[in-house]
């Protein structure tokens, strides 16, 4: 089964039709249809290692400042509860826990699923990222997911390569600062040739810019992972910037989406969290 990193960006590409969404339209297509989706998304990020495990999971709209519309979005995918023995037979000797009511899907999920696959009929587990382990424990988790590979589950990872929130240039949309692009050009070098080296990108000149907490950037190190198992190296599904401090670049890994970097136009929306009349700071 293919593999993918997303750059999600802002909630609001959820609703949107833009390049970005069409490229995760196309990547949706492209893959046959999965036993189950397992999301690894910057948005579950606690201190533990757990796995969805409610067969009716609820869609979580967490964020602020975003239209009415956006909180009426729902995607109500099934979930798959047998699938944590397997998450945690694969993950050996780390700890995983079962959670079955505290979280749910979250936006770094549906808003790119709702893409993806529309119909909302392929189960969906979330996968936390544990914010006590570094980058190395991630990056060795995703090398084990490749187990899951095999028994039919599409991993795929939710954040951005770039994520700095108080960088943020509304006047900058469809852009980005140096330090992103010299940061997330550095990552595509990696993702492409070296995925094993990932985890190096910390001691990046920019990495404190590009990523001043990590929630949205450890997504990528479990496909890096799962690249690294397989002895490859992924490909680029579609790049770009917003707001200046934001990258949009998405990895896939074993897939073919042919016309996925169609379409015109920025990424819509202010990222996660930024209200619409946000300022730079």
């Amino acid at each position: 089964m293919p593999a993918a990193f997303i750059g999600h960006g802002s909630p609001m590409n959820a609703l949107e039709e833009n390049r970005y969404t069409t490229a995760w339209q196309a990547f949706g297509r492209s893959v046959p249809r999965p036993k189950a989706i397992l999301v690894v998304s910057a948005h579950w990020y606690i201190n533990a290692t757990a796995v969805t495990a409610m067969p009716r999971p609820r869609t979580i709209h967490d964020f602020y400042g975003f239209p009415r519309e956006l909180f009426e979005v729902q995607y109500p995918a099934p979930g798959l509860p047998e699938l944590v023995d397997e998450v945690s037979e694969a993950v050996k000797p780390t700890w995983v826990g079962a959670d079955a009511d505290s979280w749910g899907i979250d936006h770094g999920s549906w808003s790119v699923l709702r893409h993806a696959f529309p119909l909302a009929d392929i189960p969906v587990v979330q996968l936390s990222i544990n914010a006590d382990k570094d980058l190395d424990h991630h990056f060795d988790l995703g090398t084990k997911l490749a187990a899951l590979r095999a028994g039919g589950v599409l991993v795929l990872g939710s954040g951005n390569v770039v994520h700095n929130l108080g960088g943020v240039d509304p006047s900058r949309p469809d852009s980005g600062f140096d330090w992103a692009q010299r940061f997330d050009e550095s990552a595509k070098d990696v993702l492409l040739h070296d995925p094993a080296a990932v985890t190096r990108l910390q001691g990046h000149r920019d990495y404190r810019t590009a990523a001043p907490t990590p929630d949205h950037f450890i997504p990528l190190l479990y496909l890096a992972g799962l690249a690294a198992a397989s002895g490859g190296g992924t490909e680029v599904l579609v790049d770009g910037y917003a707001y200046g401090a934001l990258s949009m670049t998405a990895y896939t890994l074993g897939a073919v989406c042919p016309g996925a970097d169609e379409g015109t136009g920025p990424a819509a929306g202010l990222p996660d969290g930024v209200p619409a009349d946000a300022t730079n700071t």
